[in-house]
């Protein structure tokens, strides 16, 4: 447990304590403190900022003081009075904190930030282009003092105005469109290409897509490396076997089903998205058909390896996609001019039964 957390923990229990009859009273100050320990109040200043100069006895005074008036320093306050204006602090926006792919990246995030005492501020985009230019908006106006974005709709020109007033950016799993940055990505192409082409590998040809919201460059890519292998081996692509621009567990359920009564029916699914799998999985398990059609899905799922058959998927690691997001943001907030950067975290494919499924004598 981080001692950020514990701190904010204690004052949120003596608010609580506040709430419940007892006076409120204002905040202790560095002037208080220094009156306490009979000490200066510039020398308070150098002891809660940590700077030279300072005995060990009169630190120890200081921090007596403190812990006995139960001090809190004001980071926002002291931060900004500070030549560089930082506030030790950034902002993390994704599609869904709640969705366990974007809530790794922001674990990921956390590692790098929380050494440096630095908070992390998170909010849901819910794919809205227009929410994302409000809480970035929002985010800038706090001063954080960076922000680590996953984009969403079709253009970011936007973004270049808060980019050129300073505020330092980094885009992770998807790339933004009409501005140029540090950038995190997976490989979506060409590992979309190699789940494919291990379906194709176990004798399927008729392979259901099902694909995401249409104006995310990481769909189009999945899409892509679908296509890719397909045509590799000369393998049809049916209108009737793709299904795209889903944007949730139940519309891939629905149009699971909708591939499934039709003609051909696949005898394998490429699912392109963790929630995607989710509804084309319980599809399958509504019909029994989970050990008579493959399934390969990108993105890890929630209890994949414990289903029958278990899951296989194209398993990014978003852990270490949010650990190299921070670790860039740090590095161009530390130095401005540096050049952008683009980097490639590896995935896998985990094979664990649904994918090795071979096409059934008799599928039509």
């Amino acid at each position: 447990m981080s001692r950020g957390f514990l701190r904010y923990s204690r004052f949120v229990m003596t608010t609580l304590s506040g709430l419940s009859g007892m006076e409120p009273r204002p905040r202790p100050t560095m002037r208080d403190v220094a009156a306490l320990a009979g000490v200066s109040l510039k020398t308070v200043s150098r002891v809660v900022n940590r700077e030279p100069g300072v005995s060990g006895d009169l630190q120890g005074r200081v921090r007596r003081a403190a812990q006995q008036l139960d001090f809190r320093l004001n980071l926002t306050a002291s931060n900004l009075r500070r030549a560089d204006q930082r506030t030790a602090t950034i902002g993390l926006l994704v599609e869904d904190v709640g969705n366990p792919f974007f809530a790794a990246i922001h674990r990921g995030v956390e590692d790098i930030a929380g050494p440096l005492d630095v908070g992390v501020f998170s909010a849901s985009l819910e794919e809205d282009q227009d929410r994302e230019r409000r809480l970035i908006q929002a985010f800038a106006a706090r001063r954080v003092d960076g922000i680590i974005l996953s984009p969403t709709g079709a253009e970011h020109g936007y973004l270049l105005s808060e980019m050129r007033a300073g505020l330092p950016m980094v885009f992770v799993d998807r790339a933004p469109r009409g501005v140029e940055g540090d950038l995190v990505l997976t490989n979506n192409r060409e590992h979309a290409r190699a789940a494919t082409h291990h379906l194709l590998a176990s004798g399927h040809r008729h392979i259901g897509f099902l694909g995401g919201t249409l104006a995310l460059q990481t769909a189009e890519e999945r899409y892509r490396g679908f296509v890719d292998a397909m045509l590799e081996a000369d393998a049809p692509i049916l209108p009737s076997l793709v299904a795209r621009d889903l944007r949730s567990v139940h519309q891939a359920e629905a149009a699971t089903e909708l591939l499934l009564a039709g003609e051909p029916r696949p005898t394998a699914f490429f699912t392109a998205q963790n929630l995607l799998s989710t509804g084309a999985i319980r599809a399958l398990h509504a019909h029994q058909l989970q050990h008579d059609i493959a399934l390969v899905g990108f993105d890890d799922v929630e209890f994949a390896d414990v289903l029958s058959p278990a899951v296989s998927v194209i398993a990014q690691d978003p852990r270490r996609l949010g650990q190299v997001a921070a670790e860039l943001l740090f590095a161009r907030i530390a130095d401005p001019d540096i050049e952008p950067q683009v980097s490639f975290v590896n995935s896998q494919l985990v094979q664990r039964g649904s994918g090795e499924i071979p096409v059934r004598s008799g599928s039509r």
